[in-house]
């Protein structure tokens, strides 16, 4: 078998990280910018091996005509799979990878970044200082972390990463979670969502998304129970916030601070430059007009050099399973 891969969504800073793996791993890439998805799939026709991202949505329509068209393998170089039809892809025999964990602190750095700059009310200040105002403003002063309870929504593998570098900066840590790990509690202080939600100063989400199961789970009756002034960070999926919701906490002044690296519906919001004088999109036009209360980054939390450098190379290493075993570990579709 030929080890060719066609992979899409890929940037430009990751191109050497691409040619670096190809070579010790054997492989030839070709590396596309575009994702692929329901619109464009038909330009992996032909190709036995695909490798996506998380933005490369794929139904099972789509699945099914690529079948048909040779697709035999589809690595997928993230710890989510929601943006595939798994069931579709197992009916119709092609094989699905994921990567199951990568660099857990490039989540968690990104996170501690956005709830610290919200506590110290950095984007606030600075975006004064560039406009050339260097006065001192109330909304500049702020707490230390270390005085502030931070609570851990899912902890996980990331989760635990993001408590221990609060707890570094000395902040005291909390955790949710439905499944209590023995390795959690080494870090967390587990308690139920009510009292968690009652006693977090600032909250950094880590749930996986399941659908069907905890869509919009951070809802407005989440943002009734927190307390006045919070701090709400997501880095994990963007199904389990209701960004409507969260800006109206905002509004309110029900949160002091909201920091998001992801959005519901993605390919609708982010990866797009927006004229801002005429916004078409409602929920962008809010939340930009939010600022500096409300700060984004266009889901970036993985684009380390550690964390790419994980995503592919265990997707060519589970390709290499496949072809060696005709299975792998990290297989969506042979369970």
């Amino acid at each position: 078998m030929e080890k060719k891969i066609v992979c899409y969504g890929v940037r430009e800073y990751e191109i050497p990280t691409f040619k670096k793996l190809e070579k010790q791993y054997g492989y030839s890439l070709d590396l596309r910018e575009p994702f692929l998805t329901n619109e464009n799939y038909k330009d992996a026709y032909n190709w036995q091996i695909v490798m996506v991202r998380g933005n490369c949505f794929l139904n099972k329509e789509s699945l099914k005509d690529l079948k048909e068209h040779g697709l035999k393998y589809l690595l997928t170089r993230t710890a989510g799979y929601n943006h595939i039809d798994i069931q579709a892809a197992k009916e119709l025999g092609i094989k699905v990878a994921f990567v199951p964990g990568y660099s857990p602190n490039a989540i968690s750095e990104l996170a501690v970044t956005l709830a610290m700059m919200l506590l110290r009310n950095t984007a606030y200040s600075t975006n004064r200082t560039s406009k050339g105002d260097f006065t001192i403003s109330n909304q500049m002063f702020s707490r230390e972390i270390r005085e502030c309870t931070v609570g851990i929504l899912g902890c996980g593998r990331i989760g635990c990463t993001t408590a221990t570098l609060f707890k570094g900066l000395g902040a005291r840590v909390i955790g949710y979670d439905v499944f209590q790990s023995d390795y959690a509690k080494k870090t967390v202080e587990f308690m139920p969502l009510n009292q968690f939600l009652k006693e977090a100063d600032v909250i950094s989400c880590h749930m996986p998304y399941i659908k069907g199961q905890n869509e919009n789970f951070i809802s407005k009756d989440f943002f009734d129970q927190m307390k006045e002034g919070s701090i709400l960070v997501n880095t994990a999926r963007g199904e389990v916030l209701d960004t409507s919701a969260a800006l109206d906490a905002i509004e309110s002044g029900k949160l002091s601070g909201l920091g998001i690296d992801v959005i519901a519906d993605e390919k609708s919001h982010f990866f797009k430059k927006y004229d801002l004088n005429k916004i078409s999109d409602p929920l962008m036009e809010r939340i930009i007009s939010l600022y500096p209360k409300v700060i984004v980054t266009p889901h970036v939390a993985s684009s380390t050099d550690k964390a790419l450098n994980d995503m592919i190379e265990v997707s060519l290493q589970n390709m290499d399973e496949y072809i060696l075993k005709g299975t792998c570990k990290n297989s969506l579709t042979d369970k």
